[in-house]
C-alpha cells in the first residue's frame, strides 16, 4: 500500500489516517491536521488496487472500527472515526 506522508511540525504522535479521495469529510479532517500542523500519513481507500482495498478494509475491522471515513488512528491504539476535530485536539494535546 501506498501511503501518502503530510509534514509538520508537530510529530509528538503517529497518525494515520484511512480516507476516500472524494470525502468531504475527509478532506475536512486532512485540513484540519494540517492547519494545526501535525504530521500525519494517509491512505485513500479509492485508490488502493482491489487487494490493497481489500488488506485496508481487513486492518479496519481488526480493530473493530466502523468500516466509515474517515477513520483516524493515534499511536496505533486510539481510534477517531468521522470529522472530530475536538477529539483530535484532545488525544493531540492542542
Amino acid at each position: 500500500m501506498v501511503t501518502v506522508k503530510v509534514e509538520g511540525e508537530k510529530k509528538d504522535h503517529k497518525v494515520f489516517l484511512y480516507t476516500l479521495s472524494t470525502c468531504g469529510w475527509c478532506k475536512k479532517t486532512k485540513q484540519f491536521l494540517k492547519d494545526n500542523d501535525i504530521e500525519y500519513e494517509y491512505l485513500d481507500i479509492d485508490n488502493c488496487t482491489p487487494e490493497e482495498r481489500a488488506d485496508a478494509i481487513k486492518d479496519i475491522k481488526a480493530r473493530r472500527a466502523p468500516v466509515g471515513f474517515p477513520l483516524g488512528i493515534i499511536d496505533g491504539e486510539t481510534l477517531i472515526s468521522g470529522y472530530k476535530p475536538d477529539e483530535y485536539k484532545e488525544r493531540l494535546g492542542l
